[in-house]
């Protein structure tokens, strides 16, 4: 009976003196290693191991090794991910509140939607993407999107008309493509390079480091510099992975998150300035339109038809224009 306490003991004694098991978190991200948001990613990873004291183990796993945005998308909806790096952009079909941030000019610049999604109304596109299992902790910058084409510089809506252009998969972008006068191709963002090169396609649109790092620059040399699109990403946990955290843990993964916007914000800037020089010196030809406005006063139908098919939004919308 003695042996039998003593071995009882021991065992018990062993299962305390145990560390606990790490939560193995598992993180998606489109970016190559050295892209602005995949060096943030790696910064929330490690601060959230450090200061969970490794009750969190974060790994990142770069290039879309595990599946698409659309694919990840739902990984983290069921928890089969724990957390990603998502644009907004292909967002809309599942959380329709985030199709808003994909309306042309909707932003001012890009310093306003920093200042948006910080504040108040950042929260209400949260709450939205809360709803369907994305928990949103902070928003990364993905700059100012432009055309850029394999043909001419575009100086006026008149010089789209009749090209075909790459957008992503969403009924906005294809309408704005259309109401420049263009042919909007919905398209994977893999088969665009080869698509420009063999004339499948006439152009894309896409922001500085995008087109830097995808080698665009190489077979579409001509980047105008409209800014229509200027699109926040999310830093986004599962709920699953969320829910599951006690609440000293959610305050170091929020805090986490936060920094690694902060920091893939200053990185982002640093990394447009250094792509669009590279991009020059191996020959793109880069202009600004003559007249953004133009631009703009085309998109009153692309509006006018997201407000007729959602009502609801119209004052989110009007609540981010007034947004100094």
């Amino acid at each position: 009976m003695t042996f039998t306490r003593i071995a009882v003991s021991g065992v018990f004694a062993a299962l305390v003196a145990a560390p606990a098991i790490a939560d193995q978190w598992r993180g998606w991200n489109i970016h190559p290693e050295d892209y602005p948001n995949s060096i943030a990613l790696e910064t929330f990873a490690a601060e959230v191991a450090e200061k969970t004291e490794g009750r969190i183990e974060p790994e990142v796993y770069h290039n879309a090794v595990l599946g698409d945005q659309p694919d990840a998308i739902e990984q983290v909806r069921n928890g089969g991910l724990d957390f990603a790096n998502f644009n907004m952009g292909p967002m809309g079909q599942i959380v329709p509140a985030t199709n808003v941030l994909s309306l042309p000019f909707i932003f001012k610049d890009v310093d306003q939607m920093h200042k948006v999604m910080d504040g108040e109304i950042g929260q209400r596109f949260s709450d939205a993407l809360a709803e369907e299992g994305l928990v949103a902790l902070s928003w990364f910058d993905s700059g100012s999107r432009s055309f850029y084409n394999t043909k001419q510089p575009i100086m006026t809506p008149a010089d789209v008309e009749g090209m075909k252009f790459r957008v992503m998969n969403n009924d906005l972008y294809v309408n704005m493509v259309d109401q420049l006068g263009g042919n909007a191709t919905p398209m994977a963002y893999g088969e665009v390079y080869q698509s420009l090169k063999t004339g499948v396609i006439d152009g894309a649109e896409n922001n500085y480091p995008s087109y830097d790092s995808s080698n665009h620059f190489e077979v579409a040399k001509f980047y105008s510099i409209t800014n229509h699109l200027i699109i926040p990403e999310c830093l986004c946990v599962s709920t699953a992975a969320w829910d599951a955290l006690s609440d000293e843990d959610k305050e170091i993964v929020k805090a986490a998150a936060v920094t690694a916007a902060q920091e893939q914000r200053a990185l982002w800037a640093e990394r447009e300035k250094v792509s669009r020089e590279k991009v020059e010196a191996a020959g793109a030809k880069i202009n600004e339109v003559s007249d953004p406005k133009a631009f703009q006063d085309k998109m009153g139908p692309v509006y006018e038809g997201f407000i007729e098919a959602n009502p609801e939004l119209e004052s989110l919308i009007k609540d981010i224009q007034s947004t100094s």
